[in-house]
């Protein structure tokens, strides 16, 4: 059935497959619900948004996708309380960094209407799919594309903007063992490391494939010219608690704004905790690892939230953290996740329902 608006098309499918899942098992980003958004752009202009049944979409060989990398996406989550409310975490955020990355790929600003009334509309057709089992969310996937055909090195002049589902249970399993890179980077000066750009993950594939075969799960980039400066870990921004304050590093042209990154700080800081933004030099932390005021790192980011990181590897030595009964991951992560999952007051205004 099909049901029409100036503003969306709504398609319903005719056959669910709720019904197929496991709520109490579920994988990360492999389970999709029934439905997605799709938006397209052409002749200069955004068309109708439409929800329709989850499928594949159809592109021509020559997409310039496919031969020169036009494509963005972000990362979201919606939660559902013990009352069957939902809610959104920050959703605003996620919409400007959209665009900002839109604006980096030359690609068209994606319009407030389509992203937040689309998304909405399509968390109320599928709220059914949102996991209530304990850490499980809706992972949500907006993302852009170039569709407009050609193999001029040049930008399309056709775009598609999608969204979809995945009800999701935890990102990682534990805590990470990670190696601090000093070869490869994952960004550049006046490049594009501060957009949310696929081929900013593609080029990051292959060194973190050499640390998995070294044993690590992960690996902490440095700066693209002197490699003495942590900058992420693998797709998260990093933290670093030496002694009692919690560093992070300064986002730039090559460090993700994390949206997760900024609300640990603002929490951080409501909780009393000594923090600093800053260069953290590789000498610096190796420095506290071996006199004991290293005390935690962890990577922070939308999928995992926080990301405990228990060893670090450099030049062949690894170096173990200690083992802490009140961490500042637990803490603010539990801060976080209470708010997210309207478990607690709100006082930063970050929680948005549904309706």
């Amino acid at each position: 059935m099909e049901t029409a608006s100036k503003d969306l098309i709504i398609e319903k499918t005719a056959n669910s497959k709720i019904a197929q899942v496991d709520f109490d098992n579920l994988p990360f980003g492999k389970v999709y619900s029934d439905h997605m958004l799709v938006c397209e752009y052409k002749n200069g202009a955004w068309q109708t948004p439409k929800i329709q049944p989850f499928g594949p979409l159809s592109l021509d060989p020559t997409a310039k996708v496919f031969h020169y990398g036009q494509s963005i996406f972000e990362g979201m989550k919606a939660y559902k309380d013990e009352n069957g409310k939902v809610f959104l975490f920050r959703p605003e955020e996620n919409y400007k960094r959209f665009n900002i990355s839109s604006e980096r790929l030359a690609m068209p600003a994606v319009p407030e209407e389509v992203f937040m009334n689309g998304l909405n509309e399509l968390l109320k057709l599928d709220s059914d799919w949102i996991p209530t089992t304990p850490g499980s969310s809706m992972y949500i996937r907006p993302f852009g594309f170039a569709s407009g055909s050609g193999l001029h090195a040049s930008p399309a002049d056709e775009y598609t903007f999608a969204i979809v589902l995945a009800p999701s249970g935890s990102y990682f399993a534990g805590k990470v063992k990670v190696k601090i890179e000093e070869r490869y980077s994952r960004s550049a000066n006046g490049g594009v490391g501060f957009a949310k750009a696929g081929g900013n993950y593609a080029g990051q594939f292959y060194p973190t494939q050499l640390a998995v075969d070294e044993g690590y799960q992960q690996v902490i980039w440095t700066d693209d010219t002197s490699h003495e400066y942590i900058e992420e870990a693998g797709a998260m921004n990093v933290f670093v608690r030496i002694n009692d304050t919690l560093l992070t590093c300064p986002t730039s042209d090559r460090i993700l704004d994390g949206i997760t990154r900024k609300s640990i700080l603002d929490i951080a800081k409501a909780e009393g905790i000594a923090t600093e933004v800053r260069k953290i030099s590789v000498k610096e932390i190796i420095e506290a690892a071996e006199n004991g005021s290293l005390k935690e790192m962890f990577g922070a980011g939308t999928a995992a939230v926080v990301s405990p990181i228990n060893a670090f590897g450099f030049r062949g030595t690894d170096y173990d953290l200690p083992e802490l009964n009140d961490s500042y991951a637990n803490r603010l992560k539990k801060r976080m996740t209470d708010i997210q999952y309207n478990k607690s007051e709100d006082p930063f205004g970050w929680r948005v329902e549904v309706k």
